[in-house]
């Protein structure tokens, strides 16, 4: 397995879709097409009950193009702040391309936001994500802990147990 850099791949591959699932078969489907060799890509996304879904696949991209982790943290913090259900979910698809068939994988974590941040690990929204079952953001969990939960982490065991299968 190799990395977009080791494979040579420097270009920005675009996300303009409006779901998780296009845009990881998009990145998919640029990187086959680059190399002619199986690949996957994914996609991940914090969806909020209370926010019909959003950030979603704008989850990077909540506050503004060049926003920063804390902005977009800000911003959705900002709509809930007199919101009574704060319940949400991570949600990861991952696109698995071999020849011309392409294999989506999903993984969620659900969970609620937290009234204010909690930890200084992990990235993105995780000081402000607690998982269903856990007493800990995501930020204050270790990446052991946080596996036990992650979103990335179910998906890709479905990939990894769909590779196997094919053995």
């Amino acid at each position: 397995m190799l990395s977009l850099k080791e494979a040579g791949i420097t270009i920005d591959i675009p996300e303009p879709h409006d779901t998780l699932e296009k845009n990881a078969i998009e990145k998919a489907t640029v990187i086959y097409k680059l190399t002619n060799e199986a690949c996957f890509s994914e996609d991940t996304g914090l969806e909020v009950t209370a926010l019909n879904g959003a950030p979603g696949v704008r989850s990077a991209r909540f506050a503004g193009d060049a926003a920063s982790a804390q902005q977009n943290i800000d911003k959705l913090m900002g709509f809930l702040k007199s919101c009574n259900d704060r319940s949400a979910q991570f949600r990861t698809v991952i696109c698995l391309q071999l020849q011309a068939q392409q294999h989506r994988f999903e993984g969620i974590c659900t969970g609620t936001i937290a009234t204010a941040q909690t930890g200084t690990g992990g990235f993105g929204y995780d000081p402000v994500f607690i998982p269903d079952g856990a007493v800990k953001s995501f930020a204050q969990m270790t990446l052991t802990e946080k596996n036990d939960f992650s979103h990335r982490r179910k998906a890709l065991d479905k990939l990894v147990a769909f590779l196997n299968s094919l053995a």
